[in-house]
């Protein structure tokens, strides 16, 4: 390689070096989600949400949003929860990211943690042929976490009435 070479690659990657770094403007940082923000779904619902509750009165409250363009309706300020009512009562919330539970199970959560955070679940196999995920039901009393994964991790925390959640399983599921 002659020094002219040299010397051209070298300006080069010293240009890109300075180019790269420096202050980053305040709109090209990614702040972190607030820890309040994170929903917890435990077995009495949510913060303002309680298993059980009708559609009217979550509507009338203005917490249950049938005006969004989704497969049912939504709650506000929960986005990534879906409720799923049987007649007309709240009985499971579907939850994704970064839904959790108070222990901290959430999508992601290595399938051995649910273990050691619920000791008592109970496996559930999805039928072969499916492509449905596992489940691990964790019951205490009349509700129940349904964790569904993957074999490795959760993908999915279904929480509600442990008989409708156990019903959800061996009957298919789907938010919608």
């Amino acid at each position: 390689m002659k020094l002219r070479q040299f010397g051209f690659i070298a300006a080069l990657l010293l240009a890109a070096s300075v180019s790269g770094s420096g202050p980053m403007p305040p709109e090209g940082i990614a702040l972190p989600e607030p820890v309040a923000s994170v929903t917890v779904v435990d077995l009495d619902g949510l913060t303002d949400v309680d298993f059980g509750d009708t559609e009217a009165e979550l509507t009338r409250r203005g917490i249950l949003r049938t005006d969004v363009d989704a497969c049912g309706p939504t709650l506000a300020g929960h986005a990534m929860v879906s409720p799923i009512f049987i007649d007309d009562r709240l009985v499971l919330l579907w939850a994704g990211d970064p839904a959790r539970t108070p222990e901290g199970i959430t999508a992601g959560t290595p399938i051995a943690e649910v273990r050691a955070a619920y000791p008592t679940v109970r496996e559930l196999r999805a039928p072969q042929g499916t492509y449905r995920f596992d489940g691990l039901l964790a019951r205490d009393g009349d509700r129940a976490y349904l964790f569904l994964h993957d074999g490795r991790t959760v993908q999915k925390i279904i929480a509600g009435y442990a008989s409708w959640a156990h019903r959800l399983f061996v009957e298919g599921h789907g938010p919608c």
